[in-house]
């Protein structure tokens, strides 16, 4: 998760140096003009400000007012599966506040980890979280699952705060489960867990699909996205299904990589080109991309390196772009909580 933590008073941006010290996620620091040093990115309105920077990060943290933030980021928000998290925090350290994305965005489990290495007291709004309750959107998050219909997510936290029985059917094997839930029971709402978009064991039925893919890349220098995202689509790798992107250090500041990767909220992971010849199996090699960047294949071997697993889809070329992707293993755990990696 890389967030942006805005400051508005000279405390503010002293607030900020202690919160990205702290090392729970990237973080680059934006303070008030009057305030700003060299460690820090200068703004005069903090209202253009986070309208530049809102699709460009996973969360937002403010040191200011709430009404001054909540004004920033209203003409920006637009859907609960694309906003990023935003957070508030006041100047003397005593709350984190998460205000947006909550759960799929996972303002509340940055505001729990803060507020924990803060010693403040973390203001979680949500009703399943206030209430100690199963929250699907949360579990989807933690266990890597693509929420299919948002619409049925919410119906059936509805039903958990209302005591209704959910059902659930998966694909997989699980541990943990909530007394919640109710595996192979006829229920009004209910949790299918696997590939079959097809499968409605119940009226309203929540899909959440595994994110069971890693996805390697490799491209020419200066590929855009249109060839990256082309590339992707033709080679039949199911984007719903990927967890994150990898590829080598040379591509980590790609502005067509980054861009992909930013569109469909992906995380990139790179590696060295030594990391890369060390991974063991069989590979498509080229002799032109082991002269120019070191190593004779980079979207496959990425993409096993990164995901721990086997490769999946073998490489696909198009137009100066490279795919391929690996398998992860699926672990779903209901009690697993939210990594903020």
């Amino acid at each position: 998760m890389r967030a942006a933590i805005i400051a508005v008073t000279e405390s503010g941006v002293r607030y900020s140096a202690r919160i990205a010290a702290l090392g729970i996620c990237p973080c680059v620091r934006y303070a008030y003009e009057k305030y700003a040093d060299i460690s820090t990115n200068s703004f005069h309105s903090i209202y253009s400000l986070t309208a530049e920077i809102f699709p460009e990060f996973d969360a937002l943290i403010f040191l200011c007012a709430a009404g001054i933030a909540v004004r920033a980021i209203a003409p920006m928000i637009r859907d609960k599966s694309t906003d990023p998290a935003v957070l508030i925090l006041d100047e003397a350290g005593k709350f984190v506040i998460p205000v947006l994305s909550g759960h799929i965005g996972g303002a509340n489990a940055l505001a729990n980890a803060l507020a924990e290495a803060l010693g403040a007291v973390p203001v979680i709004t949500t009703a399943t979280d206030s209430g100690g309750k199963f929250s699907p959107d949360s579990f989807a998050e933690a266990n890597y699952l693509q929420i299919i219909e948002l619409s049925a997510a919410k119906e059936i936290a509805a039903a958990i705060l209302r005591k209704e029985p959910v059902g659930l059917v998966s694909a997989f094997p699980y541990e943990n489960c909530p007394p919640c839930l109710h595996p192979g029971e006829a229920c009004r709402t209910g949790l299918y867990i696997g590939y079959d978009l097809r499968k409605k064991p119940f009226p309203i039925t929540l899909h959440l699909v595994p994110q069971d893919l890693v996805l390697g890349i490799g491209c020419k220098r200066g590929a855009d996205f249109g060839q990256i995202a082309e590339c992707v689509d033709i080679s039949g790798i199911p984007l719903h299904r990927v967890r994150f992107v990898t590829s080598i250090d040379l591509k980590a500041n790609e502005p067509g990589l980054i861009a992909f990767c930013s569109k469909h909220r992906l995380h990139l992971k790179c590696y060295p080109a030594s990391a890369l010849r060390q991974v063991q199996g069989e590979f498509t090699t080229s002799d032109f991309v082991r002269e120019t960047v070191g190593v004779d294949n980079v979207c496959e071997r990425s993409a096993v390196l990164g995901s721990g697993g086997t490769l999946h889809y073998c490489k696909f070329s198009w137009n100066g772009v490279t795919c391929a992707a690996a398998s992860c293993e699926i672990r779903l755990d209901f009690a697993k909580r939210r990594d903020l990696d």
